[in-house]
């Protein structure tokens, strides 16, 4: 009977248990680690954040959900991985064999990497953690009692730039509802050449689409813009520009957990390198997902950006884990799986939305293009987003990692395929040298990594 083991349960680690448990049959124990008590919908804690919606509605018990679908549930914190004698230390002085570890653990935050930044010490929000999400709402609720300049945006090497635009956009809305808009200027920071490039160049009509929204709520847009520094009462960057604020919600870049820095199994910012298999570089019997994982951003910007991480993606990459693992134990039949790494974000911009596809987030080695990418608006985005919500939420409830009829729907709906059996060619372990981008007609020099 093999033991496996997987770290962090939120949109990555959850789902990947499930599908373990389904894929892993003749008595093999998942066992589920986390610190946290409840798994959240993260996605929904910008609503959270804004006095929108209680905190509860986006959250489920991980006891309860373990129990009624045969995980084992560990409630702590992880201090070390011991990866040669294939040990986990706990914070509550218990260790954990393994036969195989999945770490899907998500990132710790760099607010230290600028002075002023963060909820903990600092002076700007967060909507990265449901704690960070209780202080933003209460934060909100003394703003609006005097409302002034409200500044939204994102640190260097932020990945995930989504959540910023979002926030952004449901805050005018809130502040136009209440009767203050006029009395507020909104400013969005951001790490990007331009509004809506999210790490991603190419994106047919992204550019147009989040610009036109912007322009229209009136949220002044200060691109290519570096934060140097947070006082009590402004935004300071690097060039010396200051932006005063009454409230501001600064996404912070990640890092990797920081038990797997002291491990050693990651990079010089934590993040762990896989093979295409998501099987750690150096060690067999590890596996990794999501934000955990050392993706490389192929593209140069004047600012650094990191590669976005969806949810999605997430997903994907633990079913290719759990699939794998299933034939590591002889439990599945044929090759291994791989995500594809294509990817939907469904993002809220007030009363409109925009849903980015890129597919794959990575482009050919050879060519430097996707198979093709593109934005869309319409309200129906928004509707969308809220119905994927709830559905997230059931299916966590019922035990569903990835079911067939998910992935179809992407497939029939968006022509998104989310995994694939391996091939000769993914087996090299040696990054892929990329070509030069073709889109020579924006106004910022983009180069790609060598």
């Amino acid at each position: 009977m093999a033991q496996v083991v997987v770290i962090g349960a939120g949109l990555g680690g959850l789902p990947t248990a499930y599908e373990l448990r389904h894929w892993l049959k003749g008595g093999h124990q998942v066992t589920l680690v986390s610190n946290r008590s409840q798994f959240t919908f993260i996605p929904g804690l910008i609503h959270v954040a804004l006095g929108k919606i209680p905190l509860d509605r986006v959250q489920l018990d991980l006891a309860s959900l373990c129990q009624r679908h045969g995980l084992n549930w560990v409630d702590s914190a992880v201090e070390r991985v011991d990866p040669d004698r294939r040990i986990v230390r706990l914070a509550n002085h218990q260790t954990l064999d393994y036969d195989y570890l999945v770490i899907a653990s998500g990132p710790s935050f760099a607010f230290d990497e600028i002075p002023g930044l963060g909820p903990h010490g600092g002076y700007t929000q967060s909507v990265c953690n449901p704690a960070h999400a209780l202080e933003a709402r209460e934060a909100w609720e003394s703003f609006l009692k005097n409302p002034t300049d409200l500044v939204v945006g994102a640190a260097p090497k932020t990945g995930c730039l989504g959540p910023a635009y979002e926030f952004a956009l449901a805050a005018d809305q809130a502040l136009r509802k209440r009767g203050l808009r006029d009395r507020v200027t909104i400013t969005y920071i951001t790490p990007e050449p331009y509004a809506g490039y999210l790490g991603l160049p190419d994106l047919y009509l992204a550019r147009e689409l989040t610009e036109g929204v912007l322009e229209e709520q009136g949220v002044k847009v200060v691109t290519n813009a570096a934060i140097a520094q947070v006082f009590p009462d402004r935004v300071e960057l690097a060039d010396g520009r200051q932006f005063l604020f009454g409230y501001a919600m600064i996404l912070p870049a990640f890092r990797g957990a920081d038990y797997v820095q002291v491990s050693g199994l990651g990079n010089d910012r934590g993040f762990i390198p896989i093979l295409p298999t998501q099987r750690h570089r150096d060690y067999e019997r590890i596996y990794a997902l999501g934000v955990s994982v050392q993706l490389e951003q192929p593209y140069r910007t004047p600012v650094p950006i990191g590669l976005p991480k969806s949810g999605q993606m997430s997903e994907a990459m633990g079913a290719a884990v759990a699939h794998n693992i299933a034939v590591d134990l002889g439990t599945l039949s044929g090759p291994h799986q791989i995500p594809t790494l294509e990817a939907l974000c469904f993002a809220e911009m007030g009363q409109t939305g925009i849903a980015y596809i890129a597919a794959p987030i990575l482009p050919d080695p050879v060519s430097g293009r996707r198979r093709y990418s593109y934005a869309t608006r319409g309200a129906w985005v928004n509707w969308a987003k809220a119905a994927f919500e709830r559905y997230f939420l059931l299916k966590m409830k019922w035990g569903l990692g990835l079911p067939w009829f998910e992935l179809w729907g992407l497939k029939l709906l968006f022509g998104l395929s989310l995994l694939r059996p391996i091939s000769p060619s993914d087996q090299s372990d040696t990054p892929p040298t990329l070509h030069a981008p073709h889109h020579a007609s924006d106004s910022v020099e983009l180069t790609r990594y060598r």
